[in-house]
């Protein structure tokens, strides 16, 4: 039998989000790390079926409003200290590299596959952002843009896979692309996007400099440094907004 609305799963993950996420003086002690297990436990049972959501078909997955977006979100639940939410990618559709300013974050498939690359920012930028060429080349300004940061890894998530987790530090800069037929996961930011309070999202394209062209070195999915530039949202990506059709969340 369903749980009712107040021992649901995604109640309890949500009571469990709240209290590993509400003292963020907190995180990184070991309270936080066992409450932190927790909850990646408790997101390690969730299926789709806890949400009350339907694994979608490619052929239905063409039809999405508002306007046919590529990616659609369902929220469930926001307090100061987290936001909760599903999103839901198309087949071969992205959500583009991207960071999450100061913020934790937790990502668990719920259906269908999904490739994540994980960067991190190098705190110190390096003069030869400088002296080196990229092509085509860069216009002066976006200089300014340029991050050097580290692809520490590329994974691909199932429903069977632990859940994805990011810190302001490691993994924080990520896309998500889905592989293999449409996909959704829930997803859990601590604390939530925040303009006003310096946390808002920005997105990057990675960069090839004219030198890794010309020699053609091998690529290396872990650990490889890379260039990054700030880019505004890309053009072909935007998100819709549905319903979550699942047992609702106190708290």
């Amino acid at each position: 039998m369903p749980r009712d609305n107040m021992t649901s799963l995604i109640q309890k993950i949500a009571r469990q989000a709240f209290v590993t996420f509400r003292n963020s003086s907190a995180i990184g002690d070991k309270v936080f790390l066992e409450n932190q297990s927790k909850l990646n436990s408790l997101l390690t049972e969730m299926r789709a079926a806890d949400l009350q959501i339907v694994p979608r078909k490619v052929e239905s997955s063409q039809i999405s409003l508002p306007h046919n977006s590529p990616v659609t979100y369902m929220h469930i639940c926001e307090t100061d200290a987290f936001s909760m939410g599903v999103f839901l990618l198309k087949n071969g559709t992205s959500i583009p590299l991207h960071d999450h300013p100061g913020m934790n974050g937790v990502l668990k498939v719920i259906y269908g596959k999904v490739r994540i690359s994980c960067f991190d920012k190098v705190d110190k930028q390096s003069e030869a952002a400088n002296e080196t060429q990229f092509s085509p080349p860069l216009l002066p300004f976006q200089k300014d843009a340029l991050r050097r940061s580290i692809l520490r890894s590329v994974g691909e998530y199932t429903e069977e896979s632990c859940p994805c987790i990011l810190t302001p530090h490691k993994d924080n800069l990520h896309q998500i692309d889905a592989v293999d037929g449409p996909t959704a996961f829930l997803d859990i930011l601590a604390p939530p996007y925040d303009p006003d309070d310096g946390r808002d999202c920005h997105y990057y394209k990675v960069l090839t400099p004219v030198s890794e062209v010309v020699d053609k070195k091998p690529d290396s999915q872990e650990r490889r440094e890379v260039w990054l530039l700030e880019i505004p949202q890309p053009s072909d990506f935007w998100c819709g907004g549905e319903p979550f059709p699942g047992p609702e969340v106190s708290l």
